[in-house]
């Protein structure tokens, strides 16, 4: 028995990271606002054992125009939720997904 504990705690495996149900229904009505207005067409969700990552794409043969990522391993530190433009850069960080993802729903200007 004195080998069997070795391993526990600090090695042991948490398994992939998700958007839980809240998350992505704020996630989603926002595409779907976007989607009908006419300014995004597709989405793809990218999941690793570390984080979490909602593409959204104007068509879906180019590059994400945003990311929105999910990482707990920084929650407690900049904030689990990060939003990034097509360029890599982060846009917004932040503890709140709908403080976060709130950017994006700025982002349409009107010229006089």
């Amino acid at each position: 028995m004195s080998g069997q504990d070795q391993g526990t705690g600090s090695t042991a495996l948490k398994g992939p990271v998700f958007f839980d149900r809240r998350e992505l229904e704020l996630i989603l009505r926002l595409y779907g606002r976007k989607v009908a207005a006419g300014d995004w067409r597709d989405y793809g969700i990218d999941s690793f054992s570390d984080a979490v990552s909602f593409n959204i794409f104007r068509r879906s043969s180019e590059a994400p125009l945003y990311r929105i990522e999910k990482r707990p391993a920084l929650s407690r530190k900049q904030g689990a939720f990060a939003l990034f433009n097509q360029a890599g850069l982060i846009l917004k960080r932040g503890h709140e997904l709908g403080q976060v993802i709130s950017v994006l729903d700025k982002t349409r200007f009107e010229i006089i």
